[in-house]
């Protein structure tokens, strides 16, 4: 229900209440992004080199039994499938702790909870001894607080209130703000002093999210818990095939964010191994190029919606499914670019720095083209009452996608880096040509010929997170 008062709606016209979760959301995004930008790097270039695993506690249960389901593995095998199951269970654990702050906790409860986990949790990135817990606190505080702070955003509002949808715009582009900034400061402080500084400013981070969010609960919506007492209708046959039609996309979801994940993974590790980093006599850190994917989608977003805007104007409309295949049609051509640039380097054989930054720029009007339009489209398509579960079941494709970007990681150190990248490139680059053959099928199961609204309207909502 909504809570907003017209005393209460005096900063821009919004609810002072967005304020204090855009702004949560922001300090959560530069704890875990910032984090996010160097743990691969860590664990190849310190945590897992001779005689620092020993430090770790429970470190040889944990690998005992991630090679007992994928095999051995080397130190950079070891780390990318890490990377992969730690950021999947990140993007899992909210499907849960929004369950539990409906039911048990309520909201406010779970946030609060989410905040201090994560930041217990980033602070044990400070010492060897305590990683696994580390992550482990992490994992499980994201699902507390992301499972609960984005539907307070909607609670804000009325069901008619037309501002929503710029609500959703704000609170999702501090995801991409966070991206942006935080990689610039940790990639400095773990060049410039050492990894675990750069770690306890990711705890800080949270930490001032966590007073943030403290600090503004009189705007916030009740935090009290509310269960349904009464049993939702039964879907009809129409309704059960739009979402058997729906969760079919899943798969082809899965390559897409596949390819995105490995940009936070084995990525990293390309970078240091073949790129230029030299400007002047100024090494740029490593994880600078992945502010700069942050980045990318701001620089990106407002030409897309002139030329958006411009088609429409035209005439020309195309449904959500054929956005989402031209989504990964352009990101596997930001990713050929990586499969090429052996062949742009310099006289010492590296390859020069325009290339990853031209990867990032197009790989980024793919992303905008792909996620938000599956947002929409699993949001839209769904009957009424199963639009929550249906975007449960989207988040499940950034899961599988980051588990299965970790273990194709352990195939980096042993392929040729064309080799490697064009796999990726074929990966996504097939998951578009597969959306664009079940597209009219999906149409006849759901009954959208159409979107539901002009070009560029999907990005009305909320955007989902990018693995970043």
């Amino acid at each position: 229900m909504a809570t907003t008062t017209t005393s209460q709606t005096n900063i821009l016209g919004h609810p002072r209440g967005l304020v204090v979760l855009a702004g949560t959301e922001l300090w959560d995004r530069i704890s875990f992004s910032g984090m996010q930008a160097i743990l691969v790097l860590y664990m190849v270039e310190q945590l897992f080199a001779p005689g620092h695993p020993a430090n770790v506690a429970g470190f040889a249960w944990v690998k005992a039994a991630i090679e007992g389901v994928f095999d051995d593995l080397t130190t950079q095998g070891l780390a990318t499938q890490i990377f992969g199951l730690y950021v999947g269970f990140s993007y899992l654990t909210p499907l849960f702790g929004g369950l539990v702050g409906d039911r048990w906790l309520g909201r406010r409860r779970a946030v609060m909870l989410g905040a201090l986990l994560m930041t217990a949790g980033h602070f044990c990135m400070a010492f060897e001894a305590s990683f696994l817990l580390a992550l482990a606190l992490i994992i499980l505080g994201a699902g507390f607080l992301r499972g609960n702070l984005a539907p307070q955003v909607a609670e804000l509002y009325a069901p008619e209130d037309s501002r929503r949808a710029t609500a959703f715009q704000v609170y999702a582009s501090m995801v991409a703000i966070g991206a942006f900034v935080s990689p610039l400061i940790t990639g400095w402080l773990s060049q410039a002093y050492d990894w675990h500084v750069a770690f306890t400013f990711a705890g800080f981070g949270m930490l001032a999210g966590l007073i943030w969010y403290a600090a503004g609960q009189s705007f916030l919506p009740p935090g009290d818990v509310v269960v349904a007492q009464s049993a939702s209708e039964p879907l009809t046959k129409r309704e059960w095939r739009a979402l058997l039609a729906l969760a079919s996309l899943v798969p082809f979801c899965t390559l897409f964010w596949v390819a995105q994940a490995q940009i936070w993974n084995s990525y990293n590790l390309w970078v240091r191994d073949h790129v230029d980093l030299a400007v002047g006599g100024w090494t740029v850190p490593v994880p600078w190029l992945q502010a700069f994917d942050g980045l990318s989608p701001l620089l990106a977003l407002p030409l897309l919606l002139l030329w958006w805007k411009r088609r429409e104007q035209a005439g020309v409309r195309s449904d959500e499914i054929v956005r989402m295949a031209i989504g990964c049609f352009i990101f596997a051509a930001g990713v050929l670019l990586l499969a090429a640039s052996d062949r742009v380097v310099n006289d010492q054989g590296k390859v020069l720095l325009i290339m990853p930054i031209a990867f990032h720029l197009i790989s980024n009007v793919g992303w905008l083209y792909f996620s938000p339009n599956a947002n929409s489209l699993f949001t839209g398509a769904a009957p009424r009452g199963t639009r929550g579960t249906m975007v449960g079941i989207y988040t499940l494709s950034y899961f599988f996608g980051s588990v299965i970007s970790g273990r194709l990681g352990s195939l980096y150190e042993h392929w040729p880096p064309a080799d490697f990248w064009l796999l990726h490139a074929a990966l996504v680059g097939a998951a578009g040509v597969a959306l664009m053959g079940v597209a009219s099928w999906v149409h006849r199961m759901t009954r959208r010929a159409t979107s539901d609204g002009p070009v560029g309207s999907e990005l009305a909502g909320p955007l989902p997170e990018p693995i970043a």
